[in-house]
């Protein structure tokens, strides 16, 4: 099948424990086949580049922690805005730029804690949105990947969700979303909390979420 050709633009970097190059790397052949020309930068000043980000169809970002200008981050909010879509996983989306409250309301949640527990958990896909071609067709599913506590905009459209055990602290479980998409302006944006490691996209339902995701966020 052939596609018409878009752009998409890699913005990778940060912490090297949350393999920012590793997990991009995973999904450059998906990206070409499905049609994109991918430009790779190391480098946050990308979002200041007005006719870069304007002829660009999608944003994959994986910047795990660190700090983004005023300029930097309104440029991204604005490329957004205009349609270009925005999508990725884990840190590099959710636990980043955590003095940007513009930044974190744009991605539509923001990680806040992740308690210490280990084991296989239960990601549960959100049976009211089951049509949603991020999701149709996939089934709950375990995972290891590390469980991120986000605090959420109300507006985002949660797709899947996890579970935390009480403790002596919360008496009883609690239900926050994993996965969601959302619409800002003309254009879209995927997060996943999943996705810590280059073997956590081993799980098919992490992966096939992962690429759908960006293609539904594309332009």
């Amino acid at each position: 099948m052939s596609y018409a050709r878009r752009q998409a633009l890699i913005v990778r970097d940060g912490r090297e424990g949350d393999s920012p190059v590793q997990t991009t790397n995973l999904f450059l052949p998906f990206l070409a086949r499905h049609g994109f020309d991918v430009l790779v930068e190391d480098c946050l000043e990308v979002y200041e580049d007005k006719k870069l980000l304007a002829e660009t169809d999608l944003v994959v970002q994986c910047w795990p922690g660190g700090d983004i200008t005023p300029k930097e981050s309104a440029g991204l909010r604005a490329a957004v805005q205009g349609g270009t879509g925005l999508a990725g996983w884990h840190a590099g989306l959710v636990d980043t730029f955590s003095e940007d409250l513009d930044y974190q309301l744009l991605v539509g949640g923001r990680f806040q804690l992740d308690p210490s527990e280990t084991g296989r958990r239960r990601v549960r896909l959100a049976a009211e949105r089951a049509d949603h071609p991020v999701i149709t067709g996939l089934r709950d599913f375990d995972t290891r990947t590390e469980r991120y506590w986000a605090l959420n905009d109300p507006l985002i459209d949660v797709l899947a969700t996890i579970t935390f055990d009480g403790d002596e602290s919360r008496p009883g479980a609690s239900t926050v979303p994993a996965v969601w998409t959302r619409t800002w302006g003309r254009g879209r944006v995927f997060a996943s909390t999943l996705g810590c490691r280059p073997d956590d996209f081993d799980t098919p339902q992490v992966r096939a979420l992962t690429e759908r995701g960006m293609l539904w966020a594309s332009r």
